[in-house]
């Protein structure tokens, strides 16, 4: 027994491991706060009033566009767009859970109950694509997306650790309440929480470049157009010339660069793909975020604002670039002209300029900024303590921390709590100076990115968590994950404290989806190979589905072991040991 509850231990352990990778998936392919998990109660906030009225570009409701057109907005943080055809519908995203798919559904409902004929994605973010089969209401449809979505929506699962999902937890206000969460940028919210329920329904016809497809009486045409992400499409109707540009415009600037974490973005591609968007010259564009648009002349002259306004810091961040400046100086040089900087489209609720600034140099010159300074910076606690004393030892840095919490300079004062952590000072005034700047500068902030993240450090300096997004896949969802994926994430999740110098070979097969892998420890480096390796100290065999639901946490381990559903040939103490060297840190 002894051998069934160490297993038992084991797999229920990775519950955890295969939820936060989930997690990551949602948070990093999307944006969003869901149903708040714990409560500001002391966060009195003064809210931007630019913030606040930006709220109403999310009311909820049902906009007709024109005629066989209607999006919802305000349901949650993305819209779903609704298209009528002679004898069937088309449903442009899908929303971020099965229960806010279902509530926009029943919208949709009240205006045509035609069935819906094909589901189209306009690029792989969770707020997108997870509500999915609620619209497909138990029948097989067909799924239009570009050829590389389903990729994008794995891909998060293969890399990201489980600190996105913090990340984006923080970001985006999911354990923020009452005034302290006005809205998340690009909607109201995001739904997602530890109730929500997700599925994801895998494109059935996919493109490369452009698809010309009627579907219902509906013609429209599917075109490759990369932004806010590689994988991503927009919708024209040249009958009705209506365009659904996905996420490559909303009504706040551009997020070129997400605080959550993201690769580099192609700000370019952005502009390139809004040029072609400029050259169809719709008369209508029913964003995927915030609200639609009507008339030429007046979507002309947003589209073309909002491509420049991508351009101009791309092209103004490259020009101080070359001319040897750091990214913190080019920052304070890279401003929007007048014109761009008054545009309604290009207020900074969502993205931010300097921000992009940042992430422009670094995707041309990576993360050195051309300094020699920073080619070996001291360590974190060998700075702090010449800092400290600077300051003329640690109490003289706690006592230039409270002179400038008193002068409210914030970000110094922030800075300052930094290395009187990194020393080890755990007092709780350290504590209480550290979270009054962080309200403070979250206050400050327009930008509920920005704010949400400010607020949420300061709430964990009170609570014993850390932030993160727990979510319920349905099974479906879980079966549809890559094998592939499950293992990669073992590999970035080696601790190679405990591993030492162990060498351990486990084989994996899984016969219902023919598929063999091979888990190779050896240095501090596992090795995934889709192949048995012949030097196997474990072999494992089981169905795919069955590994995938106990590591989700849908199903018992030690019942399906008793049950002789998976056999282990080896030493079972061995995996068991393996198997937890290669566990992700919990983080919810």
């Amino acid at each position: 027994m002894t051998i069934f509850r160490d297993l038992m231990w084991l797999m229920i352990s990775r519950v955890a491991w295969l939820r936060a990778l989930v997690a990551v998936l949602v948070v990093l392919a999307l944006p969003g706060c869901g149903k708040p998990s714990v409560e500001v109660v002391d966060v009195e906030v003064n809210q931007q009033r630019s913030l606040a009225e930006h709220t109403q570009e999310f009311k909820k409701e049902v906009i007709k566009v024109t005629d066989g057109v209607w999006v919802a907005v305000g349901y949650g943080l993305a819209n779903s767009i609704m298209l009528e055809g002679d004898d069937g519908l088309v449903i442009v995203d899908t929303m971020e859970t099965l229960e806010e798919a279902e509530e926009v559904k029943q919208a949709f409902r009240e205006i045509s109950d035609k069935p819906i004929k094909a589901i189209i994605y306009t690029h792989n973010h969770a707020d997108h694509v997870f509500g999915s089969s609620a619209f497909a209401e138990g029948n097989a449809i067909d799924v239009y997306a570009h050829d590389t979505t389903s990729f994008y929506i794995d891909r998060v699962v293969n890399v990201i650790r489980p600190i996105v999902s913090a990340r984006g937890a923080r970001m985006f206000g999911s354990h923020l309440r009452g005034a302290a969460l006005e809205n998340a940028g690009i909607g109201p919210h995001l739904g997602i929480g530890p109730d929500s329920r997700l599925d994801v329904l895998r494109p059935t016809k996919t493109f490369s470049q452009s698809l010309d497809v009627t579907v219902a009486g509906i013609h429209m045409v599917l075109e490759h157009a990369p932004g806010e992400t590689n994988d991503q499409i927009f919708v024209w109707l040249p009958e009705k010339r209506v365009l659904l540009p996905g996420d490559n415009i909303y009504k706040t600037f551009p997020n070129l660069y997400t605080i959550r974490g993201t690769l580099n973005r192609d700000v370019l591609a952005w502009a390139q793909s809004i040029d072609k968007m400029r050259q169809l010259k719709p008369a209508f564009l029913v964003p995927s975020h915030t609200r639609p648009l009507q008339g030429e002349a007046f979507i002309a002259d947003t589209l073309t604002d909002y491509r420049d306004g991508i351009q101009f810091v791309h092209d103004q961040t490259v020009y101080w670039m070359n001319r040897g400046l750091t990214p913190d100086e080019i920052v304070e040089k890279v401003k929007l002209p007048e014109h761009l900087a008054q545009s309604p489209f290009l207020q900074e609720f969502y993205g931010q300029v300097d921000w992009s600034v940042r992430s422009v140099f670094t995707g041309y010159l990576g993360w050195f900024d051309g300094n020699s300074t920073t080619l070996n910076p001291l360590p974190p606690l060998e700075k702090a303590q010449r800092i400290a004393d600077l300051a003329g030892g640690e109490d003289g840095l706690l006592q230039k921390t409270r002179t400038a919490v008193l002068q409210k300079q914030w970000q110094w004062a922030l800075e300052l709590t930094d290395h009187l952590l990194v020393l080890g000072d755990k007092h709780n005034e350290v504590k209480r100076l550290r979270k009054e700047s962080l309200i403070a500068l979250g206050e400050m902030q327009s930008n509920p990115n920005a704010r949400h993240y400010y607020l949420t450090q300061a709430l964990e300096l009170d609570n014993d968590f850390t932030a993160g997004i727990p979510v319920n896949p349905e099974k479906h969802m879980v079966h549809s994950l890559p094998l592939v994926g499950i293992f990669q994430s073992m590999a970035v999740n080696l601790n190679i404290e405990k591993a030492g110098s162990l060498r351990r070979v486990v084989n994996f097969i899984f016969p219902d989806v023919e598929q063999l892998y091979s888990l190779s420890l050896r240095n501090g480096v596992v090795e995934v190979q889709s192949y048995l390796q012949d030097n196997a100290d474990i072999t494992v065999t089981m169905q795919s589905t069955l590994w995938k639901e106990i590591v989700s946490g849908m199903r018992n381990p030690l019942a399906a072991f008793a049950s002789g559903e998976f056999d282990i040939q080896g030493n079972k103490m061995d995996l068991i040991a393996f198997l937890a060297l290669v566990k992700a840190p919990d983080r919810e």
